[in-house]
């Protein structure tokens, strides 16, 4: 065998045996009309008192259908589910990611911290991703071998629309995801922020890999918590959570059930 990803070769194409769908028998065994098809979409948090935070603002109820903490919130726009609590990282994200479209989600936003790879990102700042590079394992095993993966066009274009009606300022770009965070190397810093990648993540190629592969929008936004370019002991910034918040902000707005307006072209 070479020493590649996935070992099987063309395994995107095969079929599998365990299937997501068991997951939902399995809920639906017990509360018959387990369905998360009529919400706006599902938004995917990595750090805890995200949840806390929407919780306090909107009424949400808790769902004991996946792996992972799910509320459904309701708000203004409607009914949008927001998960956590199940770890960083893409086969984490996926594994819930899974569960939840087999129970009918049809979009998915993740909402996550990101490292930059840039010496104008600074901490709490915004960054809408438009494309990952597939430095991580699970997005081989859902489509064939390439460099990058791209979120739903449409998804994104709304939520950098929410972003810009709050007047909050972003920026629109590239990622890398990566599974080793503590194997980022000099070489591929200077490398990926040469050709203009912003970010360094652990989710995003994994979500959009899944998302692809069973036919659902997603869209990711990161909040700039450090830097890979100037590495400093690590520190509180009180412009994460605020930052963090406002996201999820604009998020929900783009996910509302009630309206979807148009995208606009991404610029």
């Amino acid at each position: 065998m070479k020493g590649r990803l996935p070992l099987h070769p063309g395994k995107h194409a095969l079929p599998t045996v365990p299937d997501p769908a068991e997951h939902a028998a399995y809920v639906r065994e017990r509360e018959p009309t387990a369905t998360l098809d009529d919400l706006g979409g599902v938004i995917l948090v990595y750090q805890t008192h995200m949840i806390d935070h929407a919780a306090s603002r909107y009424f949400a109820r808790r769902l004991d259908w996946v792996r992972a903490d799910l509320r459904v919130l309701s708000h203004p726009g409607g009914e949008v589910g927001i998960c956590g609590g199940f770890g960083p990282g893409a086969p984490a994200a996926a594994l819930v990611l899974e569960q939840l479209v087999a129970l009918g989600a049809r979009r998915v936003i993740t909402i996550g911290t990101a490292a930059s790879l840039r010496a104008d990102l600074r901490p709490g700042d915004l960054v809408v991703c438009d494309s990952a590079l597939r430095d991580e394992g699970v997005s081989y095993h859902y489509l064939p071998p390439q460099a990058h993966i791209s979120p739903s066009s449409d998804l994104t274009g709304r939520l950098v629309d929410s972003l810009r009606t709050l007047e909050i300022p972003l920026r629109l770009g590239s990622g890398w995801t990566t599974d080793a965070p503590y194997r980022e190397t000099a070489a591929e810093i200077a490398g990926y922020s040469r050709l203009g990648v912003l970010t360094a993540d652990m989710e995003a190629a994994g979500v959009f890999a899944v998302a692809e592969h069973r036919s659902i929008e997603a869209a990711a936004v990161f909040v700039v918590a450090d830097s890979l370019l100037d590495r400093r002991p690590r520190q509180d910034h009180p412009g994460i959570r605020n930052a963090l918040h406002i996201a999820l902000e604009a998020v929900l707005s783009t996910l509302r059930t009630d309206s979807q307006p148009p995208a606009s072209r991404l610029r």
